[in-house]
């Protein structure tokens, strides 16, 4: 039930979840100024200097404000680890604290969506949205639009090494992409990025920034939801926490929750929606029936292959790079070049692991560096090197998001259970012995050091597999948790309603009923363009 509320804590509607897609949504829905708009962020600013330059986010992977910091339950078929699960936590969510690739996946991947009965949602039905959303810097065409708040460019001072990379998968018989958002993903090429002067371009910047004068739309920071407040089977509002006290606002339109694949459903659950014995089981009253909640985790596993560099032209820590880092300072504040202005995953390719996969399976990540552990292992980061990130586009297991209790402030329980579908794992050892061709081809003749990790000695397939398995990280995609359709575990609808209840959408990447062929964040966004026409469609005079 909602407290007592003044006129100036209700709102047409509630957004909670100022990150990928709730800073679209707080744009496009306040857009029209006869319409009032909250947005609820449960982490600070985004202020940090560091969150804006591309460089940043080896900084935004250690943060204890700026990242909540999710760890996985013991993973089963990864060597029992729990394993670390970085989102961001300020305006801009974690398209504040991504590596800034643009990448959409397969014109497929929209398609099999609309397939399994969710109409609107094929590729020729988003893709206007994905152009609505987007400046493109080479220009509009076909596939790309002009215009929008979202800045995707070309990286402004790429390493060298990413050259030799690209050169090295045509080599090994790569097509050549310039484009992995045109005709067709598949390929080696350049990424490009999020990124506008070479600084980063998060939707809170994009979307948020422009707008945030407007009268109608109100932005509370370090506001943490606990849980959606319901009359009857209607949303009529948002209860949360911020800085001790507990506080709650009203909607008279919507709440629509854009927190997350982890924390939307959660937050759905500790509202007492969801798989009503789990509720119960956890000490939360059960509001609502709905079993898919939380169901349908997806992820894409990555492991890392790295190689010593023979030559000073990495990111690694060397004496040659601090020393050259004052002047590269000077040349990022002052021109957005240089350095500082790297994502870290600069190459792309987008692969078939073998010639009978009806789409390609495999995606790699060139960084200029070495990696390991996300980057926080900075003795690891030292030395000149190079890294290839090998990712298993379309995984067959599912995981799950629990509520851990009642406390909304405990972290959620999180199951990813990974390679718990036993064809995953050879997915990723094609795509491992792949990444070794690469690096053996003769572009990295002049370059190519020992192999770090996991070393010659991995040699069996058997090998190999021990090593993803001690070895392989998440590559920050979880999606599916609060899947659209119509089946017994959908949670939305097509309009990303959620069943049985009114006045309460999801509008995020837990929607997606399968995980893209691709990056998450360029979808994430496209889904909150789309659902802005929807709910606006919809409004009650």
């Amino acid at each position: 039930m909602l407290l007592a509320l003044d006129v100036e804590n209700m709102f047409d509607y509630v957004i909670v979840g100022g990150g990928s897609a709730g800073c679209v949504l707080a744009n496009r829905l306040s857009a029209d100024s006869r319409v009032t708009v909250c947005l609820l962020e449960a982490g600070p600013p985004d202020r940090h200097p560091l969150i804006h330059m591309p460089m940043g986010i080896l900084w935004m992977m250690r943060s204890k404000v700026l990242n909540w910091n999710f760890y996985t339950e013991d993973e089963a078929e990864m060597g029992g680890r729990r394993m670390f699960w970085p989102r961001g936590r300020t305006l801009g969510g974690s398209s504040s604290s991504n590596a800034m690739c643009y990448l959409r996946g397969h014109p497929a991947d929209y398609d099999q969506w609309a397939a399994l009965g969710n109409p609107g949602w094929s590729f020729a039905d988003v893709l206007p949205y994905f152009k609505r959303a987007q400046h493109q810097e080479r220009g509009a065409s076909a596939y790309h639009g002009t215009g929008g708040p979202l800045n995707v460019a070309d990286l402004r001072s790429p390493s060298s090494l990413t050259r030799v990379f690209v050169e090295a998968g045509v080599e090994v018989g790569l097509p050549h992409n310039d484009d992995f958002n045109g005709a067709s993903p598949e390929g080696v090429g350049p990424f490009q990025v999020t990124q506008k002067n070479g600084r980063r371009c998060s939707t809170a910047r994009g979307y948020l920034a422009p707008v945030r004068s407007r009268a109608n739309l109100t932005v509370i920071t370090q506001a943490h939801a606990t849980r959606v407040l319901l009359e009857q089977q209607r949303a009529v509002g948002v209860e949360f926490l911020r800085r001790g006290r507990l506080q709650q606002v009203g909607a008279r339109q919507e709440v629509i929750l854009s927190a997350g694949a982890i924390n939307s459903p959660h937050l759905l659950m500790l509202s007492g929606i969801g798989d009503a014995r789990k509720l119960h089981d956890a000490g939360v009253v059960p509001r609502h029936h709905l079993p898919g909640v939380g169901q349908n985790l997806q992820d894409h596993l990555d492991v890392i292959l790295v190689q010593a560099c023979t030559q000073p032209v990495s990111y690694g820590i060397t004496w040659r790079s601090v020393l050259r880092g004052g002047l590269d300072l000077v040349r990022y504040l002052a021109a957005g070049r240089g350095m500082f202005t790297t994502n870290g995953a600069e190459g792309c390719a987008v692969a078939r692991s073998t010639p009978e996969e009806e789409l390609p399976d495999l995606q790699f990540h060139f960084s200029p560096g070495k990696l390991r552990d996300h980057a926080r292992d900075l003795l690891f980061l030292c030395g000149d090197g190079y890294s290839l990130h090998v990712c298993n586009l379309r995984p067959k297991s599912r995981g799950e998001i629990c509520l851990a209790s009642a406390d909304p402030q405990a972290a959620p329980l999180i199951r990813a259970n990974y390679l718990t579908h036993p064809e995953d794992i050879e997915h990723l050892l094609r795509g491992f012995k792949l990444a070794r061709r690469i690096f053996a081809a003769r572009a990295f003749d002049a370059y190519r050091g020992r192999e770090i990790s996991p070393g010659r000695e991995v040699k069996s397939d058997e090998d190999i597999r021990r090593f993803i398995r001690q070895q392989a990280e998440t590559i920050y995609h979880p999606v599916g948790t609060c899947k659209m359709g119509s089946d017994a575990l959908a949670v939305v609808d097509a309009s990303l309603r959620v069943h049985g209840l009114s006045g309460l959408r999801v509008v995020d990447a837990s929607i997606m009923p399968l995980l893209v062929g691709g990056n998450t964040n360029a979808p994430a966004i496209m889904i909150a363009e789309k659902a802005s026409d929807m709910i606006m469609a919809a409004r009650r005079d």
